[in-house]
């Protein structure tokens, strides 16, 4: 049953997903100058981030939108590299950056950050990027029209690896994104649940708001504030084209520290927020894919690992780690259908044989992560500690 329900959701066209596909000409589109945007904040949780954020910053100034509707800021997190310079150079030649300054040990992670934003800011929708991000210039005028058309609450931007060549870890993970993306948009089109990935969020502030906005108790703000819109039935969208880019990180170790942080995240909310998931505020088709996605995503490895323990200890054939084979099998097909479709950000990789086997044995990782952090959550209390990803950045951004 659970092979089926991946197998049908991978498979599913994208089109369906999302209710239309994302607007590829700018001569649709209605003129900047005098259509009636919705105005939106550009917000940005930045903590030693001088590798990038002059580069955030450039790219952001140059984004096509009505001066008056947008605003871009960045909150300063308690920086202790060359970021509050940067900054204070960036405002220079930008008078419309703004610039919010945490203390270090102002508490809350990049919740905190992110609710010192929302608190300081007033337009309709918030655009929530991490500081490595890049978009394209007309980024906004693709993005607004697919969530104000879609009636969606919130919009997910399909993250596209911009240093998918450095190695084969970063490779993997380009092709990562693009399978995570292809399921999202398979889920929604079984009337299941999309959730928010952090970085290129899109969301309307009048939900946000009443959601409570940022929860600062939480290692993942996104996956976390994807259940409690969905509580409030609010419908989270997926936007496959225009990307947002965003780097890869690079190392096994760099890895291992990020995953542990999205798995503890991730099993949190179902602990936190379970008494409303199996209420009837959900449909069934959403009750249904959720429980499915918990089964595969956080049962299935732990399982796996008890099934196997047991074999040995007992010389016997293992009973679950058939399901294991079929779920990396749905896992290489979504792979494969992700891959070959179309990108106006970078380049995928090509799902040729030798890829699509690296990247279904790159998905075992997930098979050690899981249980070991399910087995620190059981054995250790609740503990807070928001794990940053360093990002290199550009050589020439790193000069500035």
């Amino acid at each position: 049953m659970l092979g089926g329900y991946g197998l049908r959701t991978v498979l599913r066209r994208a089109a369906s997903a999302d209710g239309s596909e994302t607007v590829s000409d700018s001569s649709d589109l209605p003129d900047a100058a005098t259509a009636c945007w919705p105005s939106v904040d550009v917000v940005v949780a930045a903590r030693d981030e001088e590798a990038v954020v002059t580069r955030l910053v450039e790219r952001l100034s140059a984004l096509r939108y009505p001066a008056d509707r947008l605003s871009l800021c960045v909150v300063d997190d308690g920086s202790e590299d060359r970021t509050p310079d940067r900054l204070a150079v960036l405002q220079d030649r930008f008078p419309a950056l703004r610039v919010i300054r945490r203390p270090r040990n102002a508490g809350g992670g990049k919740s905190g950050a992110l609710n010192a934003a929302l608190a300081q800011t007033q337009g309709e929708w918030l655009l929530i990027l991490d500081a490595d991000a890049q978009l394209a210039e007309d980024q906004l005028e693709r993005l607004i029209p697919f969530a104000s058309g879609g009636g969606w609450s919130a919009v997910q931007m399909r993250k596209a690896v911009n240093n998918a060549e450095d190695n084969w870890l970063t490779r993997v993970q380009a092709m990562e994104m693009a399978f995570d993306s292809q399921i999202q948009q398979g889920r929604l089109a079984g009337g299941g649940v999309a959730e928010l990935r952090g970085n290129g969020q899109l969301l309307r502030r009048d939900l946000l708001e009443a959601c409570g906005g940022f929860n600062e108790e939480t290692v993942t703000d996104d996956l976390d504030l994807s259940f409690r819109l969905l509580l409030h039935e609010a419908r989270i969208g997926i936007l496959w084209n225009p990307p947002v880019q965003e780097e890869a990180v690079e190392t096994l170790q760099a890895l291992w520290k990020q995953r542990q942080r999205w798995a503890e995240g991730g099993l949190q909310r179902f602990l936190d927020y379970w008494p409303g998931l199996l209420s009837s505020r959900l449909t069934l088709a959403q009750r249904r894919d959720l429980a499915s996605f918990f089964l595969l995503q956080y049962a299935l490895p732990v399982v796996s690992w008890s099934d196997l323990i047991t074999s040995v200890l007992s010389r016997t054939s293992p009973a679950y780690w058939p399901l294991s084979i079929v779920a990396f099998g749905v896992s290489g097909v979504a792979y494969w259908r992700g891959c070959r479709r179309a990108s106006d950000g970078p380049d995928l990789p090509q799902p040729d044989l030798f890829n699509l086997l690296l990247g279904i044995a790159y998905l075992s990782h997930w098979f050690v992560v899981i249980p070991w952090v399910t087995l620190r959550m059981a054995l250790r209390p609740k503990r807070l500690v928001w794990a940053k990803t360093s990002h290199r950045g550009q050589e020439e951004a790193v000069q500035a």
